[in-house]
C-alpha cells in the first residue's frame, strides 16, 4: 500500500519508537477515585447497609400508556450516528496524537499537561519542536494512522462534522414535533431519585427489571439517552467550535465557558471518552436483556423476540462501517487527494461563507503572555540565511513582487520607518497547542499600499527560507482580504525583543483568524498574484502540497 511513499515520507510516517503510553497527572487519578467512590462506593454503602432499594421499573406506565415502538426516523438516525462516531472518533484520535498532551492552560508548558499519551519528556538540552513531540497511532485506533497525517485526519473528521451535526438537528426536530420525546425528556424530579435506585442495582451487580425497550425506558437508560443527545453532543460540538482560530480572536468570550482554549480542546476530548464509554454501556446492555429482540427495535422497528432479521441487518451494518474503515485507510494512502477535494468543497466553501469573514479584536494584554512558546519547524538551512543571521539580519532586504505597481525590497530598518504595529494574540497549532506572544512587525496593510497591487490580486504568497517536512521551500498562501484585517502583520518582534531565530527571524507572518502553519516563518519574498493555483503544486501552500492541509485554516 505504501510503495508510492518515497523514504523521507516513510520515515516520517514509520517511526522506529511506536510505544503508547497514557500518563495522567496524580490529582487526576485522585478525581477518578472520589468520583468511583460517590458513585459505586456510596451505592455499595446503601447496599451493605439498607439493601437495595425498591425498583422503580415495577412502578412504570403500563404499554398503553407510552409511546410506542421507533418510527423509521429514529431507526435511520440511529445507524446513521453510529458510522458517523465511528469516523469522528477514530480521526479524531489522529488529530490528538499530532499533539498528544492536554492541557486546562493556554500556554501549553510541557509538565503543565493533565493527560499525556507519549513516553517522551521534553529534553531541556536541544531545540524540540512540537513536530517533534508528535507520536505514532496505529491504524487499528486513529484514522488514517502512523505519524504526522493531521491534514489527512482532519478532512475526514470536518467532512462529516457537518452531517453529524445536522442529523442530530433532524432528530431533535422530528422529536418534538411528535410524541417520541417523552422517551428520552424527563417530565418529573422523581427521574433522579429512581434512576439512582437502578443504578445501584447495576453497580452492586443486583440487575433490576428491565422493562421492554420498545415502550419505555427505565430511569437510568432515559437520563442515560437525554444526555447522550442533549448534553454530551452540544458540548462536543460547541468545545470543537471553541478551537478555531477565527472564533476564538473574535468571541473570545467563548472559549471562557470552558476555562479557556486549551480547557475546550479537553472537554472535547472527554467528550469522546463519555461517547465511547457510552457506546460499550450501551451495547453491553442491548445483549444482556436481549440481543434479537433489541435489535428488532431499533433496525426493523418490530417487538419480536425470536425474528433473527434485525440482528441479521445490525450485523451488515456494522461490518459496512468496518468495511468502510478499511476504504477509507486506502483511501487516505492512494488517493489523499479525494480527502483534501471533498473537505474543502465542503468546509471550505463554508468557512468562507461564515468564519472566515470574523475581523480578530485583541484581547490579552501583558500578563497574559505564555510563559512557553513551542517553537516548531525546521530551522533553515539556508546558507544565505545563516550569513544574514550571523549580522544580526541588518543586511536583509525584503523582496515585494509579483503583480504590483511598484516592486520594492526593504530593510528591517526600512520597514520599522513605514510604521510599526504591537498585538498580544493566541497562536493556534494545526496539531492543538496554543500558545500567547506579543507581536510588533509593520502592518500587511501599509505595505499593500505602498506596492499597489494590481486589481486582479487576489492572494499574497509569503515564501520562507525554510523547509517543509519532506524537503523543499517552504511557502504559503493567503488571500489579500486576510492579509487585510487587523492584526495581519509581518513582524520582527516577539515579547518586545527582536525576533529569535527559532521563532521566524528575521520576519514571520501573522495572520490572527488562521492556524499556525500559515504563518509563514523566515520569511525570504512576498508575491501579490491572481490565484494559489500558479504557486507550487497549486494547493496554497507547502503543507497544502505534501501534507494535504487545509487551503482555509480557520478551525
Amino acid at each position: 500500500m505504501f510503495t508510492h511513499l518515497n523514504e523521507a515520507e516513510k520515515a516520517v510516517h514509520f517511526p522506529p519508537d511506536r510505544r503508547l503510553v497514557v500518563g495522567l497527572k496524580p490529582r487526576v487519578f485522585v478525581i477518578i477515585l472520589v468520583l468511583l467512590l460517590s458513585t459505586v462506593g456510596v451505592a455499595w454503602i446503601q447496599y451493605l447497609i439498607a439493601g437495595l432499594p425498591q425498583d422503580p421499573t415495577l412502578a412504570l406506565p403500563t404499554e398503553a400508556q407510552s409511546p410506542k415502538g421507533f418510527p423509521a426516523w429514529v431507526r435511520l438516525s440511529h445507524w446513521v450516528n453510529f458510522f458517523f462516531l465511528s469516523i469522528l472518533i477514530r480521526s479524531g484520535l489522529s488529530i490528538l496524537f499530532d499533539h498528544p498532551r492536554l492541557y486546562w492552560n493556554n500556554d501549553c508548558t510541557p509538565g503543565s499537561e493533565w493527560a499525556r499519551f507519549t513516553p517522551v519528556t521534553v529534553p531541556k538540552d536541544k531545540l524540540w519542536t512540537a513536530k517533534d513531540d508528535a507520536r505514532y497511532i496505529s491504524p487499528v485506533l486513529g484514522l488514517p494512522g502512523y505519524r504526522h497525517t493531521v491534514g489527512i485526519a482532519r478532512g475526514w473528521h470536518f467532512i462529516h462534522v457537518p452531517f453529524f451535526v445536522l442529523n442530530g438537528v433532524v432528530f431533535a426536530v422530528l422529536l418534538f414535533t411528535t410524541e417520541h420525546w417523552k422517551r428520552i425528556v424527563p417530565n418529573s424530579w422523581q427521574i433522579f431519585p429512581d434512576a439512582w435506585s437502578v443504578f445501584v442495582h447495576y453497580a452492586t451487580f443486583n440487575l433490576p427489571g428491565e422493562p421492554n425497550g420498545f415502550y419505555q425506558y427505565n430511569a437510568l437508560q432515559l437520563l442515560s439517552y437525554f444526555a447522550a443527545v442533549f448534553i454530551m453532543a452540544p458540548t462536543a460540538m460547541l468545545s470543537g467550535v471553541c478551537m478555531s482560530p477565527a472564533v476564538e480572536n473574535r468571541f473570545h468570550w467563548l472559549p471562557k465557558l470552558f476555562g479557556n482554549r486549551q480547557g475546550a480542546r479537553s472537554v472535547h476530548f472527554l467528550m469522546m471518552i463519555s461517547y465511547v464509554g457510552f457506546v460499550i454501556v450501551h451495547v453491553t446492555m442491548v445483549a444482556v436483556t436481549g440481543l434479537t429482540r433489541n435489535l428488532n427495535h431499533i433496525t426493523i422497528g418490530t417487538d419480536s423476540p425470536t425474528d433473527r432479521t434485525g440482528l441479521f441487518i445490525a450485523s451488515g451494518i456494522i461490518l459496512g462501517a468496518i468495511a468502510f474503515c478499511f476504504y477509507a485507510h486506502w483511501v487516505s494512502w492512494k488517493r489523499p487527494r479525494w480527502v483534501q477535494h471533498v473537505e474543502a468543497i465542503i468546509n471550505g466553501n463554508l468557512w468562507k461563507l461564515t468564519i472566515n469573514r470574523l475581523k480578530p479584536r485583541i484581547h490579552y494584554d501583558k500578563k497574559d503572555i505564555s510563559p512557553f512558546f513551542w517553537p516548531n519547524g525546521k530551522l533553515p538551512v539556508s546558507e544565505h540565511w545563516k550569513e544574514l543571521a550571523k549580522n544580526n539580519f541588518k543586511d536583509f532586504k525584503l523582496k515585494v513582487g509579483g503583480l504590483v505597481e511598484k516592486p520594492v525590497e526593504l530593510s528591517l530598518d526600512e520597514m520599522k520607518k513605514l510604521g510599526e504595529e504591537q498585538n498580544i494574540t493566541m497562536h493556534h497549532c494545526i496539531q492543538g497547542w496554543s500558545g500567547i506572544a506579543e507581536w510588533g512587525g509593520l502592518p500587511i496593510k501599509a505595505l499593500a499600499d505602498l506596492v499597489k497591487p494590481h486589481p486582479n490580486v487576489t492572494t499574497v504568497v509569503f515564501y520562507s527560507f525554510g523547509e517543509g517536512l519532506y524537503g523543499g521551500h517552504y511557502y504559503d498562501t493567503h488571500t489579500l482580504k486576510n492579509c487585510l484585517k487587523p492584526q495581519s502583520i509581518l513582524a520582527w518582534e516577539m515579547n518586545y525583543e527582536p525576533l529569535p531565530q527559532v521563532y521566524g527571524a528575521p520576519l514571520r507572518l501573522r495572520i490572527e483568524n488562521q492556524l499556525g502553519y500559515k504563518m509563514v516563518k523566515w520569511i525570504e519574498r512576498i508575491e501579490f498574484t491572481e490565484t494559489h493555483k500558479t504557486v507550487g503544486k497549486g494547493y496554497g501552500g507547502k503543507n497544502e502540497d505534501d501534507e494535504y492541509f487545509d487551503l482555509i485554516a480557520n478551525t
